[in-house]
């Protein structure tokens, strides 16, 4: 007997079709979410130009440049757990550490002056 050749690669065929389908599916979902966080990113560049400036809100600044890494509740992810760092560093120490990096961690250049100072301040109090 010999076997069908077609009909593993039309299985194959099949699952492939179904495997783009499921991620356009997909893409499109996150597209309309990264449109909406677009949006509402346009709302807060409106705010800080009006004066409003996140340089003071350290938990803002946190939100927007660390968490990705360190967890919008400071318990680690990718990065470490902050939630006690203050025990560990100073303010200072911290602020060096957002500037220059450190281990794995690389430098934040784009946290400087009033947001650096009020985000180290604010993570030398995590105890």
């Amino acid at each position: 007997m010999r076997k069908n050749a077609v009909v593993p690669y039309a299985i194959i065929a099949i699952l492939g079709v179904l495997t783009v389908v499921i991620i356009s599916v997909v893409g499109l979902n996150q597209r309309a979410d990264i449109q909406q966080a677009e949006e509402g990113g346009g709302e807060q560049t409106e705010e800080t130009q009006e004066g409003e400036t996140a340089g003071g809100d350290a938990d803002a600044v946190y939100q927007a440049n660390c968490s990705a890494c360190h967890g919008a509740d400071l318990s680690g992810g990718a990065g470490p757990d902050l939630t006690a760092v203050g025990s560990k560093y100073s303010a200072d120490e911290i602020a060096e550490i957002i500037q220059n990096g450190v281990g794995a961690m690389p430098a934040q250049s784009q946290v400087a002056g009033e947001e650096l100072s009020a985000l180290s301040d604010w993570l030398s109090e995590k105890q």
